[in-house]
């Protein structure tokens, strides 16, 4: 990990321009989908007091009572500490900023009644400003989980408004998370709370690195084509199961791409494979298909002929106690 990001020097230098900052919203759902959100004039000093303003005076203030920033794949909950990881190293936010940068004009307004705000995982606030040497638009990003459950709906809330009770006016209301969570500057990611961070972003340090290894091991044994913007190792960390059931495998002594091949042909599964004979991978289906004829989880009944998935093995013994040799 560099150490030419500073978030303590960077905390200075944007409490001298924070009066000059702007501010955009994003909602995203749980498939990590962004959506504009407008907010009232009214709201503009409450909405840099809670995302940027509390973040900025707990970064100062605390640095001066022994408040460090650590590498997050080294983290071990340690107090007085806030993290940081490379955002390329966080899938689903490296995604969630590239389409609100890249695909802007193409992300929708927010609406309940289209979209549905239970759906909800989370807000993003956008900070820009001029920087008075380049002269050019930087920015950064701050994001907090929003529990969907919490927010009050019009037609199950009523106001107390003086001394009686009214309809409620809004479509949904929202308390909005008054802590620390997530900042991203640049190419970095700054942990305030490990937890949050990884429920936001499902991000789980221990699986991402296994999935690599394994994906690693796949990859030497077998010669695999995915559809574009997949790659191995981010589906087996999106799916625990075949992970799991990958990192049971002895890869190396398992079947040949042939024999793989050839298994699914026999059980009338639609492996499908390129002109180079590589086994092309559209989604987690095929990948979960591929595991299990790895893992030889297809059978054909010698009594119906039906073709069966294994959903679990357990080795018998034969009359001595001892497993079925051959």
């Amino acid at each position: 990990m560099e150490e030419s990001f500073d978030i303590f020097h960077w905390a200075n230098e944007v409490d001298e321009i924070k009066n000059n900052v702007s501010v955009e919203l994003f909602l995203f759902n749980k498939n990590y989908t962004p959506y504009k959100v407008r907010y009232s004039d009214g709201l503009t000093n409450s909405v840099k007091q809670v995302f940027l303003q509390s973040m900025i005076k707990y970064i100062i203030e605390e640095a001066d009572k022994g408040l460090e920033c650590r590498e997050y794949e080294k983290s071990d909950g340690e107090e007085k500490v806030v993290y940081r990881t490379k955002l390329s190293k966080v899938g689903r936010a490296e995604t969630l900023l590239h389409l609100i940068e890249q695909e802007y004009r193409d992300i929708d307004f927010f609406s309940d009644n289209e979209y549905g705000f239970k759906k909800i995982k989370g807000i993003l606030a956008k900070f820009s400003y001029p920087d008075a040497e380049s002269g050019e638009t930087k920015s950064f990003y701050i994001a907090k989980g929003i529990a969907a459950s919490s927010a009050l709906k019009a037609g199950t809330s009523w106001e107390l408004n003086g001394e009686s009770f009214e309809p409620f006016s809004a479509e949904v209301a929202l308390k909005m998370p008054d802590d620390n969570q997530v900042a991203i500057i640049g190419e970095d990611v700054i942990i305030f709370n490990q937890t949050k961070f990884e429920a936001l972003f499902q991000y789980d340090y221990k699986a991402q690195v296994l999935a690599e290894e394994k994906a690693k091991e796949l990859s030497e044994k077998y010669k695999l084509s995915f559809a574009e913007g997949l790659t191995l190792d981010a589906l087996l960390v999106d799916k625990k199961p075949i992970l799991k059931k990958v990192q049971a495998m002895d890869i190396e002594e398992e079947m040949s791409q042939e024999q793989v091949i050839d298994y699914a042909d026999e059980m009338h599964l639609e492996l499908m494979t390129d002109d180079d004979g590589s086994i092309i991978i559209m989604d987690d289906k095929d990948l979960s298909m591929l595991v299990n004829l790895i893992n030889e989880d297809y059978y054909v009944s010698p009594v119906n002929g039906k073709r069966y998935e294994i959903k679990s093995k357990k080795l018998l013994e034969d009359a001595e106690g001892e497993p079925p040799r051959g």
